[in-house]
C-alpha cells in the first residue's frame, strides 16, 4: 500500500513542538480553558472499576451542570464496554456522549471476529462512540490491508456510531504515525487518537503535529472533516493548551469543538476547573 508523502519536515518536529509549547503558555485564557474542558472525554479505565463506582463517576457529571451552570459539561464519559450500560442508565444530562473502548483494548491482540462483536455489543449496551486500537502486530509488519480490513469491519458493525482509532503513537516513528493516520481515515475512522495511555509513552506534541497534518490532507483531498483526540498523560492545563494550540494552528478554529476535537483524560478536568475558577477544585 502506498501512502501520500508526509507534507512536513519530520527532522524538525521537536523544534516545531517546542514552538507550540511556547505559544500555548501565552494562550491560557479562561475562555480557551473552558473550551478545552468541554472537549474532555472523562475517562475511567481501571481494573478496579465497579458498577457502583462507575455510577458514582457518572453522577459527578450529572451534578456538574447544576453546580457550575455557567460552564459546558464534558463531551463524553469513556469506560470499558461492560460498563457502557451503567453510564447510559445513570447519565441524566443532555449532550454528554457515552464512549466505550473495545476491540481488545488496550493491546488489540485478539481475533477480529471478537473485536467486531465486542464493538457491536458495546453499542447495544448504550455506547454512541467506540474507541479501538489499530492492530499494531499487523501494522508493524506492514500488513496494511489487514489493518484496514479490520477497522472497516468494526465500522460496518457499529454503523453511524462514531469510531475513534487509536494509533498508539508513542511506539511509532513520525512516518509510521503518518501512515497509520491515513490508513485509519481510509478505513472509516471518524477520529484518530494518539494513545491508550497504557504504555510508557502516550500523547506527544510531535505525534499531534503529524496527525493534524494528516487530517488536513484528508480534508483538502476529500472535503471530509474528521476528528482528533490526543490521550494519555494529559493532566495539566498547560498540556491541554499545547494540543489545542496545535489543532488551531494546523486545522483552524473550526476544529475547536467537541465534534472534531477531544481530550482523553482522567485528571485534567479538576486541574482545568481549578485554573478557571481560581481555586482548588476536586469535583471529579
Amino acid at each position: 500500500m502506498n501512502f501520500p508523502p508526509i507534507p512536513i519536515n519530520t527532522s524538525t518536529l521537536t523544534e516545531q513542538a517546542s514552538k507550540y509549547v511556547e505559544t500555548a503558555n501565552l494562550n491560557s485564557d479562561v475562555e480557551l480553558m473552558k473550551l478545552a474542558f468541554s472537549c474532555i472525554d472523562l475517562t475511567t479505565l481501571n481494573a478496579t472499576d465497579t458498577v457502583s463506582g462507575v455510577a458514582r463517576f457518572t453522577g459527578k457529571v450529572n451534578s456538574f451542570s447544576t453546580q457550575y451552570p455557567e460552564m459546558k459539561n464534558v463531551a463524553a464519559i469513556c469506560v470499558y464496554p461492560n460498563m457502557a450500560n451503567v453510564v447510559r442508565e445513570n447519565l441524566a444530562v443532555p449532550g454528554v456522549h457515552v464512549a466505550a473502548v473495545a476491540g481488545g483494548f488496550p493491546s488489540s491482540m485478539t481475533f477480529k471476529s471478537l473485536k467486531v462483536e465486542e464493538a457491536r455489543l458495546a453499542v447495544i449496551e448504550g455506547s454512541d462512540e467506540i474507541d479501538i486500537v489499530i492492530p499494531l502486530w499487523a501494522f508493524l509488519e506492514e500488513n496494511y490491508d489487514y489493518c484496514k480490513g479490520e477497522i472497516r469491519a468494526i465500522k460496518d458493525a457499529i454503523g453511524d456510531t462514531h469510531l475513534k482509532v487509536i494509533l498508539e503513537s508513542g511506539v511509532l516513528t513520525s512516518d509510521q504515525v503518518w501512515a497509520a493516520s491515513i490508513l485509519a481515515l481510509q478505513a472509516g475512522a471518524d477520529f484518530i487518537k494518539t494513545s491508550t495511555g497504557k504504555l510508557p509513552t502516550a500523547a506527544t506534541p510531535e505525534a499531534a503535529i503529524v496527525m493534524c497534518h494528516a487530517l488536513k490532507f484528508w480534508y483538502e483531498t476529500t472535503g471530509q472533516k474528521r476528528g482528533f483526540k490526543p490521550a494519555g498523560g494529559i493532566a495539566t492545563t498547560r498540556d491541554a493548551m499545547v494540543y489545542l494550540t496545535i489543532v488551531k494552528d494546523i486545522l483552524g478554529e473550526e476544529w475547536l469543538n467537541p465534534e472534531l476535537f477531544r481530550l482523553g483524560a482522567s485528571r485534567l478536568a479538576n486541574h482545568l476547573l481549578s485554573d478557571i475558577l481560581k481555586g482548588e477544585i476536586a469535583h471529579f
